[in-house]
């Protein structure tokens, strides 16, 4: 179960003004506001550059993608000092966010998930926080268990293949990378739709979404 983060826009601007006050990095104002605003772990994660991880590994199977195992995690809650403490000791990392806790993750093709992105803000129903990847990929924040439950979800509404809809549960165990960071030296992670108060902490159940998806990943794979 998620918790809710009770934090007003003018908590977010203040924030963000006391980062520019002391000069923090830009990295760190988005991770104090992970921690702060939308209780959120965040991970310090590795960065690529040309094709090599900053872990250090020359057999590294996720360059730039993945946490540091160095680097310890700052926990929901951390302030902008405690942000900018971590980051210190690992400058330049990307930061990622665990998934399974809060929230769990529906991974579509950018395409089909911009589309559906519209169709749900159209139909008025619930929707968290969308990113998108450099590789291309849409994840939907849904509420945690989406993972789990993802391939009986689908079959009650019909559909037996999830391999083939191109749609994926991210669950316990996984990482996403977190805009504005860098994913393996393609390029920054972006938000389609920006967390807001209560989005954040308590997204919405995958079945409310999932309908929408899976038909629009169908028709961007029959096209």
């Amino acid at each position: 179960m998620g918790f809710t983060i009770g934090i007003s826009s003018r908590g977010i601007r203040d924030i963000r003004s006391g980062t520019r006050r002391r000069g923090r990095a830009p990295e760190c104002t988005a991770v104090a506001e992970f921690t702060g605003l939308w209780g959120w772990d965040v991970v310090p994660g590795a960065r690529a550059c040309a094709g090599t991880c900053s872990c250090g590994r020359s057999d590294c199977r996720v360059p730039g993608a993945h946490p540091l195992p160095f680097a310890r995690e700052v926990p929901a809650g951390a302030t902008l000092s405690e942000v900018s403490e971590a980051w210190a000791a690992c400058p330049g990392a990307s930061a990622m966010l665990p998934v399974g806790r809060t929230f769990d993750v529906i991974e579509v093709a950018e395409a089909a998930g911009r589309r559906a992105l519209a169709r749900l803000e159209r139909m008025g129903l619930p929707v968290g926080p969308v990113a998108v990847t450099p590789e291309g990929r849409a994840q939907f924040f849904v509420a945690p268990g989406a993972a789990a439950e993802l391939p009986d979800l689908l079959y009650r509404l019909g559909w037996d293949d999830p391999w083939y809809l191109d749609l994926h549960g991210l669950g316990p165990g996984t990482h996403i990378t977190a805009p504005p960071s860098d994913r393996g030296g393609r390029g920054p992670v972006h938000w389609l739709r920006s967390p807001v108060p209560g989005s954040g902490s308590e997204p919405p159940a995958a079945r409310l979404l999932l309908g929408t998806l899976a038909y629009l990943a169908h028709r961007s794979r029959a096209s």
